[in-house]
Parts: C-alpha cells; sequence; structure tokens
C-alpha cells in the first residue's frame, strides 16, 4: 500500500526528511444563521435606525431654528439701517412709523417662506415654517415647522411673534424723551433646544 492509496501525501520537513500528511480535508460547517442570530442581528438595525432618525429630526429641527433666526437677524440689520435713514433726512419723528411697518419690507429680497399679510391669523390658517404678517397685532410671526423640541408660549401655539420695540428715555427731568434703543425682538420669551 503506497501512500497515494491511504490518502497521504508527503510533506517536506525541515531536515530533509518526508512526513506524511493527510489529503482529506477537515469536515467543514454548512450552517447559515440560525434564527436567534437573525433576529438579533434585525433588532441590532432597528435599534441603530431609530438613533438615526431621532438624530436626523433633531438636527432638522435645529436646521429650521437656525434659518429662523438668520431671517430674524437680517430684519434686525435692516431695522437699523431704516432708522439710519430716518436720521440723515432729519425726520426722528418717522421711528414711531416703523413700529408699525411690515418689517419684510426692508428686506431687499423677501425669504421663500414669507406667506403674505393676514388679518389676525390663526395657527391653523398658516402652512408651518412659513412667517406672516398680522396686520392686526402688527407682529411678524413665524410657524414653527418641527416642534419637537419647540416649548410654545402663553398662548400654546406653535409660533413665534416678533415685534419692533423702541425704548425711548428722558435724559433730563422735563425733557422731550429721546431714542435709547431700537430692537427687532419676540413678543414673548420662546425656548426652542
Amino acid at each position: 500500500m503506497t501512500f497515494q492509496d491511504t490518502g497521504l501525501r508527503m510533506r517536506d520537513t525541515e531536515y530533509g526528511r518526508q512526513r506524511p500528511v493527510s489529503c482529506i480535508p477537515y469536515p467543514v460547517s454548512s450552517k447559515g444563521f440560525t434564527l436567534i442570530e437573525l433576529v438579533v442581528v434585525i433588532i441590532i438595525v432597528m435599534v441603530m435606525m431609530g438613533l438615526f432618525l431621532d438624530r436626523a429630526r433633531f438636527y432638522q429641527e435645529q436646521a429650521e431654528k437656525t434659518a429662523m433666526e438668520q431671517v430674524a437677524g437680517a430684519i434686525q440689520s435692516a431695522l437699523i439701517m431704516q432708522y439710519g435713514q430716518i436720521l440723515t433726512r432729519g425726520k426722528q419723528f418717522d421711528v414711531a412709523a416703523l413700529a408699525e411697518d411690515n418689517p419684510m419690507n426692508w428686506l431687499q429680497k423677501k425669504p421663500h417662506n414669507y406667506a403674505g399679510e393676514f388679518y389676525d391669523p390663526a395657527p391653523s390658517s398658516v402652512e408651518s415654517g412659513n412667517w406672516v404678517f398680522d396686520l392686526k397685532s402688527r407682529d411678524l410671526i413665524y410657524v414653527v415647522h418641527n416642534a419637537n423640541y419647540f416649548k410654545p408660549g402663553k398662548d400654546g401655539n406653535k409660533w413665534i411673534r416678533f415685534h419692533v420695540v423702541v425704548n425711548t428715555e428722558p435724559l433730563r427731568p422735563g425733557a422731550q424723551p429721546e431714542l435709547t434703543g431700537l430692537l427687532f425682538d419676540p413678543v414673548e420669551p420662546y425656548s426652542w433646544f
């Protein structure tokens, strides 16, 4: 009987001797996933998807908040420019008119989500994610679209109302009050984490 007959073959060793090596392969397990392993993998994937979607919603809401604050900042800058124009024309009494004007008129280009002017709008009458000007209260309103982390004000509506605040103080007793500040501020504080 030769090595070929027994299923063995020869391998060279370090010292020049040959020794027999088996040619018969070891048995290989051909099992796939068990049902438990498959369920565990599905659960892990679902948990990761849930975490991803929660983070995606959070960042989407933060992007909306940032865009809203960017428009409010542009309006604040436009308000200062309007005040500068009033001062250069020598018409200080026109400052009070700024509090009644629609702040969107001061911008060179209105935002794409400006829906226009409404008289006493209801939250349901304005599409979320848009700016509107309330002709009754003379407030500029932003209706929040993603409000998972937004805490509404006293009225309970998911919007933020802005108005122009004209601050004046008498510098001398008996003298006419002088302008000390112009701000584009929320009517009431809001919380949006």
